[in-house]
């Protein structure tokens, strides 16, 4: 009868599963990277596509109302219940030293104005694009 069984995991296996863990590490982490930076490009692209929905709807309102189409200015843009029913959506590129998320005017598409972060707005065109550069997402 053997009563000095020792029970555990020697210094070797210890090591090995160390060793496998960080293999596994070193390949999930990028890949939740890709994942985290797409789910930011799917929601700036939604929330773009709803304010530029409005905005054309606001377009062929004024054409049908008082036959001229003109596109929103500034203010009406930001106006809840003009263009847009509620809030603005936030751009999701943002961080928090970036804020208050705003919308600016601009001029030429794909240029950031200022240090804000948000949306750039040119009134003469209808144009909208975010006003952050992370990922050329100023340029959709």
């Amino acid at each position: 009868m053997r009563l000095n069984q020792s029970r555990g995991f020697t210094l070797i296996e210890l090591v090995i599963i160390i060793v496998v863990l960080g293999i596994l590490a070193a390949i999930a982490i990028p890949k939740y990277q890709d994942i985290s930076s797409d789910a930011k490009e799917a929601a700036c692209r939604s929330a773009l596509g709803g304010i530029r929905s409005g905005i054309t709807i606001y377009y062929a309102n004024q054409a049908v109302q008082t036959g001229n189409a003109t596109w929103p200015g500034l203010d009406s843009l930001q106006t809840i219940g003009v263009v847009m029913q509620q809030d603005i959506p936030g751009n999701p590129y943002c961080t928090e030293a970036n804020y208050p998320d705003s919308i600016v005017a601009g001029v030429t598409k794909g240029t950031v104005v200022g240090t804000n972060c948000g949306w750039v707005y040119n009134a003469a065109s209808g144009e909208i694009w975010p006003n952050t550069n992370s990922s050329g997402e100023n340029n959709w």
